[in-house]
């Protein structure tokens, strides 16, 4: 099949060889390019496992202080502090560069609110209502962390899948296939010598007998 599609000329040998080389220095790159979206992914997921962590607990300790503040207050007090409630948390989506794949990174504002903007008055309302907001504005600002975790997970895995597949081809693929064509141009061109310095040996013969 190889010497169906190359043509078996110098040019095309030193073409071939320069492409190796590309190719190979290519690989060298794509496999440290791999080898560190690797271990940054390592590093996230140690992180994803504590932010999960801390979701499950912030989560449980919402739901206990709410369950106080409606035992103490009644649900109708904690429901209109809830409503009363005027800001709405804000999420701004900026961007980093891990190993030159780019990521989100989530700047938020207005999820922790100061007592006199939560929009319900202190008085008629007690510490726990006050203690369960704060416990659930903890739960949303872990929530929103570990959502740019999660995410940027999933986009390492991706590239690092994709990157992988482009290191597999040049490996098991694209560099064989170069190198078997550049064995194949460097036999012919050998064994077209043979022939041509085997057709002068005729000659000169054929020539002396002439003579």
């Amino acid at each position: 099949m190889v010497g169906r599609e190359i043509n078996p000329t110098r040019s095309e040998l030193l073409e071939i060889k320069k492409k190796i080389k590309l190719t190979e220095a290519g690989y060298k790159i794509l496999k440290m390019k791999r080898d560190g979206l690797i271990l940054e992914f390592f590093k996230i997921l140690d992180y994803s496992k504590k932010i999960r962590g801390k979701v499950v607990q912030d989560y449980e300790k919402a739901m206990e202080k709410i369950a106080v503040a409606k035992a103490v207050d009644g649900v109708i007090a904690v429901k209109s502090a809830a409503f009363a409630l005027k800001a709405h948390p804000e999420i701004k989506l900026r961007s980093k560069n891990i190993m030159g794949l780019i990521v989100p990174e989530i700047e938020t504002s207005s999820v922790r609110t100061t007592l006199d903007k939560r929009g319900y008055g202190v008085i008629g309302t007690s510490v726990y209502i006050d203690e369960a907001a704060e416990a659930f504005e903890d739960l949303v600002e872990t929530i929103i962390k570990a959502a740019e975790i999660e995410t940027t997970m999933k986009r390492l895995l991706d590239e690092i899948e994709r990157t992988k597949r482009r290191v597999n081809a040049l490996e098991y693929k694209v560099i064989p296939e170069l190198k078997e064509a550049e064995d194949f141009i460097e036999f012919r061109l050998e064994e077209m010598e043979r022939e041509n310095i085997f057709r002068l040996k005729r000659i000169k013969q054929k020539a002396g007998a002439t003579v």
